[in-house]
């Protein structure tokens, strides 16, 4: 079955209104954990940033363990550890290390040829950090070659997605960057509850 006709047989993914609403509905009483965690990320970040080898050897699988606590917060799980729960991915440190620098040069090597291009392949990689989550029995290149095919047909919409946050980050700059500490968590939220609503059309 192609593509057009797996969509055509699914309902319609919910509008980008209604994707914000249930992220901001999760975050609701857990704000605090996830400006928290998004601090601490932050800070390692730019610690580890200073070092560009220990960036991508802590920085890289950092991101993937950040970017699935609110996969859990989603999904209604426990969320009051989240500032802990990001590390969760050093005990599988090999498979998510591989995973995200499978990641970040694939999307480099595309961008090196053309900005937009590598853009593009950047939203069909989105979602393998959830995939590598869901599916510990793949390896790193099967799980972007199925994000790949979740995203096929919804890259432009997640680009939207992203769009839509356009005037909270302005706004943040007039808080010199603080107010990050709160739009990160929305938009990965945000993020996460996309993926859910691709997985379930995939099921």
């Amino acid at each position: 079955m192609d593509e057009q006709t797996f969509n055509s047989n699914k309902p319609e993914m919910p509008r980008i209104s209604d994707i914000r609403r249930s992220a901001r509905y999760a975050l609701k009483d857990n704000w605090t954990q996830a400006v928290l965690a998004t601090l601490v990320y932050t800070l390692i970040g730019c610690a580890a940033g200073s070092i560009p080898l220990a960036g991508l050897l802590v920085i890289c699988p950092l991101e993937f363990g950040f970017m699935l606590c609110f996969l859990r917060l989603i999904r209604g799980e426990d969320s009051s550890e989240m500032v802990g729960d990001q590390f969760d991915v050093f005990n599988q440190y090999g498979r998510y290390l591989g995973g995200s620098l499978l990641v970040f040069l694939y999307t480099l090597l595309w961008s090196l040829l053309f900005l937009i291009p590598g853009i593009i392949k950047g939203y069909a990689y989105a979602m393998t950090p959830f995939v590598m989550y869901d599916h510990p029995e793949l390896d790193a290149d099967d799980c972007i070659h199925e994000s790949r095919m979740m995203m096929n047909g919804y890259k432009w919409k997640l680009f939207c997605l992203d769009l839509s946050f356009i005037g909270w980050a302005i706004l943040c700059i007039f808080t010199l960057g603080i107010g990050l500490l709160w739009l990160q968590p929305y938009i990965e939220a945000s993020h996460a509850k996309f993926y859910e609503e691709l997985k379930a059309r995939r099921a």
